[in-house]
């Protein structure tokens, strides 16, 4: 699963600023950053927050979109208020097969560029919020997919989702949620290999993409509550470590 995010402008500027394309950092910030929720120190998908991808008609230059995909055979507003909430994440193994994700699948991929994200730990009937982060303190690069819907209005809606996979050995310790049958993490793609996720082929070369990424590059620790009374909100402490006494986490 993959329903909260960190994502700063610095993370989001991540494919630019590694080509050096500095011209386009210049126009990201000036035209494209206003527009959307950055910086995203947390963010629940659920509010549907709108940040940059880059997609495989724009590898180059990012475009703004909304986290939830919406199909392109959505007929109205109510079936995309119904359907959005549900298309957060994209389970990698059948995506070619759901009807919400097959056509993005063969041909809408995008990544979305993170500092990280939020995973809650089941323990004693409480839940534990971790972040989880590559351990080099690098943006990490999210597999999506994305797709345009024409809204009521005659305005166009660009959205997208999250692909997941199988949790890790280090997932699989934190996301322990007993009505779970398996761990879930997001597909996490090494640099050498997003290019080729932005190029959509058939499908066996796409699930040889749709691996769990090595436990060894990540890292994790607990974070003050991203829910209830105790959420300080979309604030940079949200982040940072806090340990709870009674979490027994090995």
């Amino acid at each position: 699963m993959c329903y909260d995010i960190k994502a700063s402008l610095e993370a989001q500027l991540a494919k630019a600023q590694r080509e050096q394309d500095y011209q386009a950092v210049e126009e990201i910030m000036e035209k494209l950053i206003p527009l959307t929720d950055l910086p995203i120190h947390h963010a629940s998908g659920f509010s549907h927050p709108e940040l940059l991808i880059y997609t495989n008609r724009s590898p180059d230059f990012p475009e703004i979109a909304t986290w939830g995909l919406v199909p392109h055979w959505v007929q109205d507003g109510q079936q995309q208020n119904k359907i959005w909430n549900s298309t957060l994440n994209a389970r990698g193994e059948t995506i070619f097969e759901k009807p919400a994700f097959r056509t993005a699948a063969q041909n809408n991929r995008c990544i979305v560029y993170v500092d990280g994200f939020y995973e809650h730990h089941h323990f004693k009937g409480k839940t534990y919020p971790f972040f989880i982060h590559r351990k080099d303190k690098m943006p990490i690069a999210l597999a999506g997919l994305w797709s345009e819907w024409e809204n009521d209005d005659g305005g166009t809606l660009k959205t997208f989702t999250i692909v997941t996979t199988k949790g890790n050995s280090l997932l699989a310790k934190i996301h322990n949620n007993p009505k779970l049958k398996e761990a879930r993490m997001p597909l996490i793609l090494p640099t050498e290999l997003e290019d080729k996720w932005l190029s959509p082929g058939c499908q066996n070369t796409t699930e040889v993409l749709i691996q769990s990424y090595p436990d060894s590059e990540l890292e994790a620790y607990t974070v003050r509550r991203l829910r209830g009374k105790e959420y300080l909100g979309n604030v940079a402490e949200i982040s940072h470590p806090f340990e709870y006494e009674e979490l027994e986490f090995k």
